[in-house]
């Protein structure tokens, strides 16, 4: 069998539709129509990539809900929504919550396949060997490529697949400004502005609660974001 993906959906055309595509890839597919079904079966075994939209029968905000209670599970399963809400306040709340990705209906599903393979090769990254891994060390930050670690202080940093690729794009280049754009290039995401800034945001929320004093993370306001020494 090949990677296991829920796919949490209320409207059964679409749920099929994007289900079939998806086992003709060869992906294991299971599919809900609401959060508590699904909360429920994540509860005894989590799939390897969740893809959920926003409104849930009754619940408008439900796949919100449900993407809480999942980056509660873990903080690495990749979350992508699915929705037909395209305004930029429920793009920004999503990507507050941990999702990966953020894609509206109107999108193919050729488009939808190569997100979910652009997740699921970066994942793979975490199963090198630590040996092979390629170190970055930037004072009391050791930041593992091969493996998708980070590590501040001697102690773990939870980072979802889209936020190390943001952090490793900062701290190859110490000093360096990266503009907001570079940075979605460096992640693989196609978001506005306005989304990188909450995603920076919840990164340094995460190193804070390692280190009370983190401040490696600098804005430039009008260009982007730099690592710099601290």
């Amino acid at each position: 069998m090949g990677r296991r993906i829920a796919i949490v959906e209320d409207e059964p055309a679409i749920r099929d539709n994007y289900a079939e595509a998806l086992r003709k890839q060869g992906y294991e597919v299971s599919t809900y129509e609401q959060r508590s079904s699904a909360y429920a079966a994540f509860q005894q075994r989590l799939p390897e990539l969740a893809i959920i939209d926003i409104g849930l029968n009754d619940e408008p905000e439900g796949g919100f809900d449900l993407c809480r209670d999942l980056r509660a599970m873990s903080e690495s399963l990749p979350i992508i929504f699915l929705t037909a809400r395209d305004s930029e306040l429920d793009t920004v709340s999503g990507f507050r919550l941990g999702a990966d990705d953020y894609l509206t209906k109107d999108i193919g599903l050729a488009h939808l396949q190569a997100r979910i393979a652009a997740l699921f090769r970066r994942l793979e990254l975490m199963k090198t060997p630590e040996v092979t891994g390629e170190l970055i060390t930037q004072g009391n930050l050791v930041l593992d490529t091969d493996r998708m670690t980070v590590i501040l202080s001697n102690s773990p940093v939870a980072l979802t697949v889209t936020e190390f690729w943001l952090v490793h794009a900062l701290v190859r280049f110490v000093g360096h400004v990266k503009t907001r754009e570079q940075l979605m290039q460096a992640a693989n995401i196609y978001v506005d502005e306005d989304t990188i800034s909450s995603h920076i945001k919840r990164i340094r929320k995460k190193f804070q609660s390692v280190s009370d004093d983190f401040s490696s993370i600098e804005t430039v306001y009008g260009l982007g974001y730099r690592w710099i020494d601290s």
